[in-house]
């Protein structure tokens, strides 16, 4: 009994970054959404990187997704926030055309950790 009534006033000390409820984390993360969706067909032009904007929306969605299963609140503000600053960036075009294709790099394969598969990647 005494350790959840310590966890719950660890709850309540905690302070929000800007949402409060997860409604409005989930609001601000659909507002970025849709920022992002509508400035990358001027991205794709003032860049002028070589992908179409239907692969620049899906890689934009794939992005997204791939934080998907971040429940915590503030961690959403703080995705939220790295977003925003980075759309700013995007769009006032403080970042250069290698910065933007940094988005579309392939996955990186995991380097071998076996002898013969470093041998046949000629690693040492």
């Amino acid at each position: 009994m005494a350790t959840s009534r310590v966890v719950q006033q660890g709850v309540k000390q905690v302070k929000p970054l800007l949402s409060v409820d997860r409604t409005e984390a989930r609001r601000r993360v659909l507002n970025l959404y849709k920022a992002w969706h509508r400035q990358i067909p001027y991205t794709v032009m003032h860049f002028d990187i070589p992908v179409t904007i239907p692969q620049a929306r899906a890689k934009l969605r794939e992005l997204f997704l791939k934080n998907k299963h971040v429940t915590d609140i503030r961690a959403i503000d703080m995705l939220v926030i790295k977003g925003q600053m980075d759309l700013v960036e995007t769009t006032n075009i403080w970042k250069q055309a290698n910065h933007v294709m940094a988005y579309f790099k392939d996955t990186v394969n995991p380097k071998p950790t076996d002898f013969l598969s470093k041998f046949y990647e000629g690693q040492d």
